[in-house]
């Protein structure tokens, strides 16, 4: 039998085809955009969204030698994709690295809401999750809050459009609503946020044995898929990308290198003592992923290709290679969003900065400074986490540069694996709809089987002594410029706490 998952990024949806052996068949991608109406605003279109990952869909069905006989899904987390009660769009998806509610956060932040929010849902809040979204359309777009019935996520907003049901992921409303211990929305977060009106707008929650349900035929004409086929709601892409990365058991871990870099280790427990990170359900049956998603990432990247007038990633990378060992003493902090940083320390005024620059730095090495300010985000959120792990499975685009994964292998100290899969999500998201449907016992046997090692990089020690050093001053800098970032000599929000 064959099946599709789906993998509905920020900016990219990729449609998957397999066999039952996990053999790739075929691959659609179909870019989407991110809007920014507003200094701070992250928006999508919804129908816009919606179409992409049909058409996707429906490019790899036409490609299969036999009709699929499942699909998964899963999606970029957070934000808020709200519909009416006729399950249309009220207005843009607003993203999880929206910026607009700052000011919000950073209120809760002062009176503890945060802090006491953590010890229920286990996830340091952050601007882009649903309760700033609709808190802040609350003040200032009531009108579209009434219209709405659902608020959803992108993965609740497809498998809506693929089943007619408005539903989410336990993963997906991990934060910032649910009670992660008992599994279940609470009923105190609402009203520990000041919306307990927003009730009423959280969907059914579908936990471990509750995400298959049949494909419409509406669906079935718009994606080419047969009608009545299982619909798996896979948990969201960070959660997806780990189980196709093969961490699945406590104590594995990987690293999401994309628009956000998503450094997260599995575990069998729930901690809430230091309020950092996210804590949510893994999908897999008593697991939880303990993640740090960076608002820093691949738009870091890309933004340092454009400043030095190059092309593509790739050609940085090649440029940053090039680059003295100590960057001639160029340093830089990574924290270019708009919305600040939210992981491993929260402060949507954050801001990057370059720094140590001279006349004997050359374009090179301020390209490998850029390059190592990223690759030192993924190293404090390893510090941040639970337990350090003995290896570092690497998914994303970035794993396609050499220079990078060996960067990255001698700046945390641990040994990189790359899986074989270009799509690591969707396959996450296949290896779900496997267990889901029984087509496997469990993940764990799921993962021996189908999830593939590309390659393996091993740290350099003398590397790793130099880059321990390196970090230290990274931390340095940090703590150094932290006080201009609430000045209020920028264009970025005040106040916020520090790192």
């Amino acid at each position: 039998m064959t099946a599709i998952a789906i993998d509905a990024g920020t900016t990219l949806v990729k449609a998957v085809g397999y066999t039952d052996d996990g053999t790739e068949l075929a691959v659609g991608r179909r870019p989407t955009r991110v809007l920014r109406p507003h200094p701070g605003w992250s928006e999508q279109d919804m129908a816009e969204v919606w179409a992409a990952v049909a058409d996707a869909t429906r490019e790899v069905a036409a490609r299969l030698p036999e009709p699929p006989g499942m699909v998964a899904v899963t999606a970029q987390g957070d934000g808020a994709w709200l519909v009416d009660d006729r399950s249309r769009p009220t207005g843009p998806a607003v993203l999880w690295n929206d910026g607009r509610a700052a000011d919000l956060l950073t209120a809760w932040e002062l009176d503890g809401t945060v802090e006491e929010a953590f010890r229920v849902c286990g996830s340091r809040l952050s601007t882009g999750m649903p309760h700033a979204a609709l808190a802040w359309l609350r003040a200032h777009d009531p009108e579209r809050i009434e219209r709405s019935s659902h608020v959803l996520t992108c993965g609740g907003w497809l498998f809506l459009r693929l089943t007619g049901e408005p539903a989410i992921d336990e993963s997906d409303a991990s934060a910032p609503f649910l009670d992660v211990r008992k599994r279940a929305w609470s009923d105190r977060l609402p009203e520990l946020y000041g919306m307990p009106w927003a009730r009423r707008l959280l969907p059914d929650l579908r936990d471990d044995d509750h995400r298959v349900t049949a494909l419409t035929a509406a669906a079935a004409e718009e994606t080419g898929l047969p009608a009545d086929i299982p619909v798996v709601l896979a948990p969201y892409d960070i959660c997806a990308t780990a189980i196709g990365a093969g961490a699945v058991s406590a104590g594995q871990a990987c690293c999401i290198l994309g628009t956000t870099l998503s450094t997260e280790i599995v575990t069998d427990e729930v901690v809430t003592e230091e309020p950092v990170g996210i804590t949510v359900t893994l999908g897999v049956p008593d697991r939880y992923l303990r993640a740090f998603p960076t608002m820093c990432g691949g738009d870091v990247l890309d933004w340092g290709t454009r400043m030095l007038g190059l092309d593509s990633v790739a050609d940085l990378m090649a440029l940053a290679a090039q680059g003295r060992p100590d960057a001639a003493g160029v340093r830089f902090l990574p924290y270019l969003s708009p919305a600040g940083e939210r992981a491993p320390f929260f402060d949507p005024a954050a801001r990057g900065s370059l720094a140590g620059l001279s006349l004997e730095a050359g374009r090179e090495d301020v390209a490998r400074a850029l390059v190592e300010g990223v690759t030192m985000a993924i190293r404090d959120c390893l510090a941040a986490s639970p337990a350090l792990p003995d290896r570092l499975a690497l998914c994303g685009g970035g794993t396609r540069s050499d220079f990078w994964m060996r960067l990255i292998a001698d700046v945390t100290g641990l040994p990189v694996t790359v899986p074989a899969d270009a799509e690591v999500g969707a396959r996450g998201a296949w290896l779900t709809g496997l267990v889901a449907t029984g087509r496997e016992p469990d993940f764990r046997t799921a993962a021996a089987r189908h999830v593939r090692t590309a390659a393996t990089y091993e740290p350099d020690a003398q590397a790793v002594d130099g880059y321990g050093d390196r970090y230290r001053g990274f931390l340095r800098l940090r703590r150094t410029h932290r006080p201009a970032w609430h000045d209020g000599g920028g264009s970025g929000p005040t106040g916020g706490v520090g790192a």
